[in-house]
């Protein structure tokens, strides 16, 4: 049982599951504070992921080759795009895919230079406890008395999650992306950039996004509140949830 990189979109989900973590000790590398310790009688280490793809990809390999990770879970919050992907739910990543990688002609348009592919899977036993830990998690958001979610019970989503190097805060953009990726639930910053580390040193991994905002001319509203009072409640759940079922 190795030791779990937990990777963290926001500050204040990370603040939050270091205040969880009894004996987190601070190391750093590379500009980045990384935090070891211990939580639920396992071995952590915890960080900020940085914002953008090149951030995500320096901060997954120093987690792989300076602190030995195991495996990679990252936790954050998304916009959604696919049909019934609504605030306040979750997608739960199979596959990660640059939405802005376009070498064409030379490769196909998101094929990924080097590699003969676009799409990278996530490891299906550790996405599976991050799935079962989410549906949880989202049963017991309600709880925490925010009025920023949809009446209707949270729902947990499992497919192509998309990143690419821009905020996605409009509509024209957001369809633009539902129009070339018609299978994309939900699209961030970073989840493609660790995925394609975590593929290279063949090191497991999952992405899961709470979604905070529909990625359109409103994806700004209410976007801290929704942080505060929703997103890193519902990190820590799915954190404690995965550490608890797997391996």
């Amino acid at each position: 049982m190795g030791r779990l990189a937990i990777v963290a979109a926001m500050p204040q989900e990370l603040q939050t599951l270091l205040d969880a973590m009894p004996d987190e000790s601070r190391v750093q590398r590379a500009g980045r504070d990384f935090w070891v310790g211990h939580w639920e009688g396992r071995e952590l280490v915890a960080v900020l992921s940085g914002i953008g793809k090149v951030a995500a990809a320096i901060t997954t390999t120093l987690l792989l080759t300076e602190f030995e990770a195991q495996a990679v879970v990252f936790v954050g919050v998304a916009g959604g795009l696919g049909a019934g992907v609504q605030v306040g739910d979750a997608v739960v990543a199979t596959e990660l895919l640059q939405h802005d990688m376009d070498a064409s002609p030379l490769f196909p348009r998101h094929q990924i230079p080097g590699l003969g592919k676009s799409r990278l899977p996530t490891d299906p036993a550790l996405s599976g406890a991050v799935c079962a830990a989410a549906r949880e998690a989202l049963s017991h958001a309600s709880g925490h008395g925010t009025r920023l979610l949809k009446d209707t019970p949270a729902t947990v989503h499992q497919g192509l999650i998309v990143s690419g190097d821009r905020f996605v805060s409009s509509a024209s953009e957001s369809t633009a992306l539902r129009q070339a990726l018609p299978d994309a639930l939900a699209v961030e910053m970073e989840g493609a950039a660790l995925a394609q580390v975590c593929h290279d040193f063949q090191v497991p991994f999952a992405v899961v996004r709470t979604i905070s905002d529909r990625a359109d001319d409103t994806a700004h509203v209410d976007f801290a509140r929704f942080i505060d009072e929703v997103a890193r409640h519902v990190a820590l759940d799915i954190v404690r949830g995965t550490l608890h079922r797997w391996p």
